[in-house]
């Protein structure tokens, strides 16, 4: 369903819900005192089952509970006297028990009265009558003799029941007599025919009624119709059989059913419409009925009075007929009076207000007895349809009943006049929470009830002001209506009672949801047959409701098949068939709203075959084939295929023939003679073919001559003096005829002689033997059958069998361009020499040597071919300063001819090709040696070589370029004056008279200076970092400039090793690669322990890393290699050896020499004495100086000596420079070092400190902390040397 209407009958439920609550009659809590009310009683006509016991209800309510009592017709009903009769208790329904008596016996007007102290009530009159169904009586029915084409009516008359029977026409089987336009059935029963035809001949005409209370059905004698055919009845005008005449007149009451009736006889038979003279039909109310001869008025109102035209029309002419509606109504109510509850001294009003037509009377009663009979009232007042009371008293409660009649009914009410001194009271339970969806109408029920009627006031959340105004509105049954609600509507509302004798007060809770709305609807799908379909179907509700998803098919539910599939937000159908077409909606409820979407499924697959293939329009050459489409399964034929079999020449396999369009039905069909024709059809749509139809019957067409020759008709020869004449047969309904042969004829070319011919069968060549070599003939070849010749075939030239060349070419002359092309040019064979098609040349070179070598290296043959008729070719890629040969052949289709003489020729010099290698040795500090050698192709005489060579910096930048040149016998150069450990680029090449050949390029790095090397050059995180020099001011402006150099090749090139020492060595490299794991590995030549590896910076350009500590006299092999995560090895240069040389025999051993020795004992006779001194101060317990300045300034820095060995702590020399923990720190805040880092540690013999310039010793150390050291002075243990020695610092 649409969206929009889908929210428009929301919003009428809820306007409906409205009316009823502002509507709905005031209620008496039932524990109040109040008059009687009747809440049930029977229909006013009350048709009963004779087999039935009867039930008349009367049900009624009031306080104290009423007192019931019965009249029937008229006068006062005993209950209790009659034994069949109960009433029920707390009720005044009556049941009546039949069984054994007569239901006739109680039918009669029955009316209720209940009655307490406060009055009187009283029901309708209810009319009790028995059901009928009388049986039809006995009559005897001649057959009907009835001339063709004249009208005719079957009267049905059934008997009158109560309620009017069902009629209907049925024959002796029970089956219902078929209905049409021209036979059919009035509303009374009766069978109209317009006119009869011989088929109505029949002698079971039966008309049956329908008993709908007793269920029972009469049947009436059969009608037998002769339809007889000598006097048969020409072709009329309509006339109308029912109603007669032009006009007739028909009454409709308001509310009730109008059915208006014309039934024309007529031949041919007439058809009927309708329209209305004075307006239009209402659409909305009608409908047509019995073939349009009924047109049927539902909830009649007077706008459908007036005058309403029936026209039967045929071919011949029309007829009309008038219906004159007149509209009269029973009283219906306009405003029915209601219950009123007055304080003491209140006035109050009863409206009784009707219409009807004609007018009704209304007359008042006071508790069931007539106003004018009752006691005299001074508060009342009776005007014609009102009463008014006034300054009412306590105990002056009555029931006042209005009475409305006319001659179509009438209508009764009661309304009670309550006289109360009530309290407020809220009915509205307490606490209700009220949900509603956002923009929507919200309704909050203050039901309450006092007498006077209170007056209610509404309050929100704490607010004190009372909510009148936009957007709320209070309505007099004290309901709040907010019109559009918001999320700000939402929280805790009060509703207030109050009258003169208190108040009353009740709170409700309003919650706005969000509103339920399909944000993804499910979309139309055209699916294949067999194939899924998805539809989705995404959904936003409020969080607090709880949605539920359904899905619908065509408004009801799905087909229960596991091939459907419901998700969350999709509905899923898989393996499709045609039966799963139709309308898809989606459903999203909640408790208070749902919203919904809908999409086609549409199901395509092939389309069914053609069937009813039909030939028509036959003749000799030709056939018209029509045919009737299949079902085109929602998916549009887009052409026809027609398609034939041969059953003479191929049967069982079917040829296309002819495409039409999807719109046609019909192929005009050309033909062949001599076959045997079937043909069938397919279809095609966008799905693809259907099957194909059943055949067509077979339709054979008669011999002729061939129409066509054979095609592809050639001439060659096989041989050198043959000619093959071949061609390609004709097929089986080519063939036109039995006795299908081929006439082959040929003659040469040019020649003045006779065709030549032979006639053949079952063959697709002849052979034409004693033939001229390579001569041009005329060939041609045409069909023939048993009734005649096909048409004049068109000749063809073809050539006789070729031989092989007979001479070779002449003349052969070779211009050389330069060193690496030549030009070959040669007199052409003679056209008789050649013996057939010339093909091209051959021309076969080899190179014998070069010209600076003596000897012959003669190389592989090579081969170059020249199509066509030429004298010319270019012998390209020849090697320069060399010595040729070659020759030439021509070539036709047989084969080659013979060789040329051989000829020689020389190529020029050229330049030369690059050296053959450029090593780089003995890599000094300042100096390199190069060594090359010679190129492998030196085209030429080599004059000599040239050299250059640049520096490359860090960054890849390059520095001037020095050039150097080199006579030819040259092999190797010593350069002297380098830089120290700089990386230099060189280019070599080789020269001829020519001029200079490729270059080749080398790299080497020039080693370090050990002067400079003092520490690591490669910081384990930091890599590569340059030693730094001081540069003066000439130094940096006499920089040469550099230029940036792009690198290329492998990962890692330039891989040198230098040994630097006798425990370190220093490897070089370049790496270019991404990854940045990169190690300098080495291990013990011959060794079988693992690698040690030692992390490098990966970063990308020249790198250099300094190994330490390795052992003199020893030889390694080192790599440097780069690893992933996954510390797998992805590039590793070639390992290189390095051989640490054996520590020198007369290096000086710092622990033997004598001054160290004397120094050494100097120091520690010094600290002995200083030792004792402290111990003998400390004994008694005097200061000295030491001591004095230790106590003034102590340090913080002191370390406690480690609790387990009482050794010192570890010893702390970082690039920072930081002062040792314990030690003095300079005024300047800084820790100054020596300019030579030559130390003890260097040496292997010093300990965790050093000497510092003023020749203490600096280090980390404490002494152990025993208990009692904060006793100080007054301690009695000897004090350790190592506290002593703190007083030193």
């Amino acid at each position: 369903m649409d969206r929009k209407w889908k929210w428009v009958l929301s919003s009428g439920a809820l306007l409906v819900i409205f009316l009823g609550r502002m509507t709905t009659a005031l209620e008496v809590p039932l524990d109040l005192p109040q008059p009687p009310t009747i809440t049930h009683q029977s229909p006013k006509d009350f048709i009963i089952d004779p087999r039935e016991n009867i039930l008349i209800y009367c049900e009624a309510k009031g306080k104290p509970h009423p007192s019931f009592s019965w009249t029937r017709n008229g006068t006062h009903f005993d209950v209790e006297k009659d034994s069949k009769v109960l009433m029920k208790p707390s009720s005044g329904t009556l049941v009546i028990d039949i069984s054994g008596e007569k239901a006739e016996a109680y039918e009669g007007i029955y009316q209720c009265t209940a009655r307490n102290e406060h009055g009187t009530a009283v029901s309708n009159n209810i009319v009790i009558r028995q059901s009928r169904s009388p049986l039809w009586s006995k009559e005897r029915k001649e057959a009907i003799m009835v001339q063709v084409g004249v009208s005719l009516v079957l009267q049905c008359r059934p008997p009158a029941g109560l309620p009017p029977p069902i009629i209907f026409w049925m024959d002796n089987n029970f089956q219902r007599l078929p209905q049409n336009t021209r036979v059919s059935q009035a509303l009374n029963g009766d069978l109209y025919f317009s006119n009869v035809l011989l088929d109505d001949t029949r002698n079971d005409y039966i008309c049956y009624a329908r008993f709908p209370h007793t269920q029972t059905i009469q049947q009436k004698q059969p009608i037998t119709v002769k339809v007889l055919d000598n006097s048969p009845s020409g072709e009329r005008r309509p006339s109308f059989m029912a109603p007669l005449g032009r006009s007739s007149t028909q009454m409709a009451l308001r509310g009730g059913v109008l059915e208006l009736e014309c039934i024309a006889e007529g031949l041919p038979t007439p058809e009927v419409s309708w329209y209305k003279e004075s307006g239009d039909l209402p659409s909305s109310r009608m409908s047509f009925h019995n073939f349009q001869k009924t047109l049927k008025i539902a909830d009649v109102m007077e706008a459908d009075a007036g005058d309403y035209r029936c026209t039967a029309k045929n071919s011949l002419g029309s007829a009309h007929h008038t219906i004159k509606v007149n509209v009269k109504a029973a009283p219906f109510w306009i405003s029915a009076p209601r219950n009123l509850i007055l304080a003491p001294k209140e006035t109050g009003i009863l409206t009784c207000r009707v219409s009807g037509d004609p007018k009704p009377q209304i007359a008042w009663s006071v508790n069931g007895v007539p106003v004018e009979d009752s006691p005299k009232d001074m508060s009342r007042k009776v005007e014609d349809d009102t009463v008014i009371l006034s300054d009412v008293q306590t105990g002056s409660s009555a029931v006042y009943q209005c009475n409305a009649s006319n001659e179509f009914g009438y209508l009764l009410a009661n309304a009670f006049v309550n006289v109360l001194a009530e309290a407020p009271r809220v009915l509205t339970p307490p606490n209700n929470v009220y949900q509603v969806i956002t923009n929507n109408p919200a309704f909050l029920d203050c039901a309450s009830f006092g007498s006077p009627i209170p007056t209610i006031t509404w309050f929100k959340d704490s607010q004190t002001s009372i909510l009148n105004r936009d957007p709320y509105v209070i309505h007099n049954n004290g309901t709040l209506e907010i019109n559009v609600a918001q999320s700000l509507n939402s929280g805790k509302y009060t509703c207030i009672a109050s009258n003169n004798l208190g108040t009353k007060e009740n709170h409700v809770y309003l919650e706005v949801k969000e509103p339920t709305r399909i944000l993804a609807q499910p979309e139309y799908m055209v699916v294949q047959r067999n194939r899924k379909a998805v539809f989705e179907c995404k959904v936003k509700h409020d969080p607090t409701l709880i949605p539920t998803m359904n899905w619908l098919k065509d408004n009801g539910e799905l087909p229960d098949d596991e091939r459907f599939l419901v998700d969350t937000d999709s509905l899923t159908i898989n393996d499709v068939t045609e039966e799963d077409e139709g309308t898809y909606t989606c459903v999203m409820n909640t408790t208070l709203d749902q919203d919904s979407a809908s999409a086609m499924l549409t199901v395509v697959e092939e389309p069914d075959p053609p069937t009813d293939l039909e030939l028509t329009d036959q003749r000799e050459r030709s056939v018209q084939l029509t045919w009737i489409p299949g079902d085109e399964h929602n998916s549009p034929t887009q052409k026809f295929l027609v398609q034939y079999e041969d059953l003479l020449h191929q049967a069982g396999v079917w040829h296309n023939l002819t495409e039409e369009e999807g719109t046609k039905t019909t192929a005009h069909l050309d033909l062949s003679p001599y076959a045997y024709y079937s043909f069938r059809v397919l279809a095609l749509n966008h799905v693809g073919y259907s099957q194909p139809s059943q055949p067509s019957r077979q339709y054979r067409t008669n011999p002729a001559a061939p129409d066509v020759n054979p095609t592809d008709v050639q001439g060659v020869g096989t041989e050198h003096n043959n000619l093959v004449i071949s061609w390609k047969e004709l097929t089986g309904l080519q063939s036109n005829g039995p006795g299908l042969q081929y006439k082959v004829n040929w003659r040469q070319k040019d020649v003045e002689e006779d065709w030549s011919s032979e006639t053949v069968a079952n063959a697709s060549k002849y052979v034409v033997s004693g033939t001229p070599t390579f001569v041009p003939y005329e060939v041609k070849v045409q069909a023939v059958n048993d009734y005649g010749n096909g048409p004049a075939p068109e000749a063809v030239v073809g050539y006789s069998g070729e031989d092989v060349p007979m001479s070779a070419p002449e003349s052969v002359q070779v211009l050389v361009q330069n060193g690496t092309l030549a030009e070959v040019h040669w007199e052409p064979v003679l056209t008789s020499m050649v013996r057939g098609r010339l093909q091209g040349y051959k021309v076969s070179y080899w190179r014998e040597r070069s010209l600076h070598q003596a000897e012959a290296q003669q190389e592989e043959q090579q081969v170059l071919a020249f199509s066509g008729n030429r004298t010319d070719g270019r012998l390209p890629g020849l090697k320069p300063y060399s010595l040729y040969t070659l020759n030439i052949r021509v070539v036709n289709g047989k084969g080659e001819g013979p060789l040329s003489p051989n000829h020689n020729f020389e190529t020029p010099e050229g330049v030369p090709g690059p050296p053959s290698f450029l090593r780089i040795k003995n890599t000094n500090m300042d100096s390199l040696t190069l060594e090359w050698g010679p190129p492998q192709d030196n085209n030429g005489r080599l004059t000599g070589y040239t050299l250059k060579y640049q520096p490359v910096n860090n960054s890849n930048e390059l520095g001037p370029v020095e050039e150097m040149t080199f006579p030819a016998n040259e092999t190797t150069i010593t350069l002297a004056d380098l830089k120290y450990s700089t990386r230099y680029k060189f280019y070599f090449n080789a020269k001829t008279i020519k001029g200079s050949g490729p270059t080749i390029t080398e790299e080497a790095i020039t080693i370090m200076d050990e002067a400079f090397i003092q520490q690591p050059i490669v910081d384990v995180v930091k890599g590569y970092t340059e030693p730094h020099l001081p540069i003066s001011p000439i130094t940096q402006s006499l920089r040469p400039q550099f230029y940036k150099v792009h690198p290329i090749g492998s990962a890692f090139t330039n891989v040198n090793s230098s040994v630097v020492g006798e425990e370190g060595a220093v490897i070089s490299w370049e790496y270019f690669g991404p990854d940045k794991n990169v190690y300098v590995e080495y291990i013990v030549e011959n060794s079988k322990e693992d690698w040690t590896k030692e992390f490098v910076n990966g970063s990308s350009g020249s790198q250099t890393y300094l190994i330490k500590g390795l052992k003199p006299g020893t030889s390694y092999r080192v790599r440097v290699v780069v690893k992933d995560h996954s510390e797998a090895t992805i590039h590793s240069t070639e390992e290189l050896v390095i051989t640490l040389p054996a520590m020198k025999s007369n290096q000086v051993d710092l622990a033997t020499q004598g001054w160290f020795i004397g120094l050494m004992c100097a120091i520690a006779l010094l600290i002995l004495v200083l030792l004792i001194i402290c111990f003998i101060k400390r004994n008694k317990g005097g200061k000295y100086p030491v001591k004095e300045k230790e106590d003034a300034h102590q340090d913080p820095e002191i370390q406690p000596m480690k609790d387990d060995d009482g050794t010192f702590g570890e010893y702390s020399d970082t690039e920072d420079h930081k002062p040792l923990k314990g030690s003095r720190t300079p005024s300047n805040g800084t820790v100054k070092r020596d300019d030579s880092d030559d130390s003890l540690v260097d040496y292997g013999e010093g300990g965790d400190g050093q000497f510092n310039e003023d020749g203490s010793f600096i280090g980390q150390y404490s002494g152990k902390k025993e208990k009692d050291t904060h006793e100080g002075n007054e301690s009695s243990e000897a004090p350790s040397p190592v506290n002593a020695m703190n007083s030193f610092v």
